[in-house]
């Protein structure tokens, strides 16, 4: 969930509660002059949330290295973007605050990378901020299961986007061009599956934290 040994600052159970954090992180990495850039996730629904805007708007204002990513899957949890948006790309609000706004492809890896990529350039250059839509999908319920009973999707529409799958085209991308061979692949897939299933039996045949455990890590 977080690795601050490596920038991860964490994950957060409030929807646009990432943008504020990433602002200040970009701010601190410009006063602390670095060559660091600040970067978050987001969703279509959170891009709505007030705290989004404010983190962009003073982003853009101090020109502080962030990149806003929007990960839009077409959903605010069951809500279709249609519904919650008069807009279509969410990129549309960048220059609303003096940044560009970019649409990609969140299907497809490279264009993501690349897309990417010159928005961290652009940053570290110190021309501010970017706002990164990434046009996606999820195969899942929000929750991560399904049998909920909420029909705000056809089977059909999540089985035209699993055409897409972004790991699939990419190794077939890489097959084409002779850098893994579809049985390296799949032994990547192998040795991927076997460290979770290792991580899985770790936290079955661990013992329960002792109760002094949940005063550890919090303010009072």
């Amino acid at each position: 969930i977080s690795n601050m040994d490596l920038g991860m600052l964490g994950a957060n159970g409030i929807v646009g509660g990432g943008p504020p954090i990433a602002m200040g992180a970009a701010f601190s990495n410009k006063f602390r002059k670095t060559n660091n850039v600040a970067c978050c996730f987001f969703g279509d629904g959170a891009s709505n949330e007030g705290s989004f805007h404010e983190a962009a708007n003073m982003a853009a204002l101090y020109k502080l290295p962030a990149l806003f990513v929007c990960e839009n899957n077409g959903y605010g949890e069951y809500t279709p973007q249609a519904n919650h948006q008069a807009i279509v790309d969410v990129a549309d609000r960048a220059p609303g605050y003096g940044m560009p706004g970019v649409v990609v492809d969140g299907m497809d890896v490279i264009a993501v990378y690349e897309a990417a990529g010159e928005a961290i350039a652009r940053a570290r250059a110190g021309e501010g901020p970017t706002l990164l839509e990434c046009k996606t999908y999820r195969y899942f319920d929000h929750v991560g299961v399904r049998g909920m009973g909420l029909n705000y999707r056809t089977d059909e529409e999540v089985e035209e986007w699993q055409k897409k799958d972004p790991i699939d085209q990419f190794e077939a991308r890489l097959a084409e061009q002779e850098v893994l061979s579809p049985e390296a692949a799949e032994a990547v897939h192998d040795d991927v599956k076997a460290q979770i299933e290792d991580a899985i039996k770790f936290a079955e045949d661990s013992p329960y934290p002792d109760a002094d455990a949940m005063l550890e890590d919090v303010y009072a």
